[in-house]
């Protein structure tokens, strides 16, 4: 997956977000953003690559964006690796 469409998905995970009142707060406080900084970062990989990050944190939420938007369960994780910071760590 190319970036530009990586971001395109990412920023779509963040429309769904900002539309689930319950779940906008928690990534909020996870991420340390502000809604301002919502708004000011959505054109950021790093940022949208942190979006993709919490979205995938529950299974569920995977399933209901993807069912919402018409993707297979796999595509926010091949958008997550086409953003800066997925970079896997190797420690050997």
């Amino acid at each position: 997956m190319k970036q530009d469409s990586a971001e395109t998905i990412a920023l779509q995970a963040l429309a769904w977000l900002a539309g689930h009142d319950d779940l906008l707060p928690v990534f909020l406080g996870a991420s340390g953003a502000s809604e301002a900084d919502l708004r000011e970062r959505a054109t950021e990989p790093e940022f949208l690559g942190a979006v993709l990050d919490f979205l995938m944190m529950d299974d569920s939420w995977v399933v209901e964006f993807c069912d919402v938007q018409g993707l297979s369960y796999e595509t926010p994780m091949m958008a997550r690796v086409a953003l800066p910071g997925a970079e896997q760590i190797n420690w050997t």
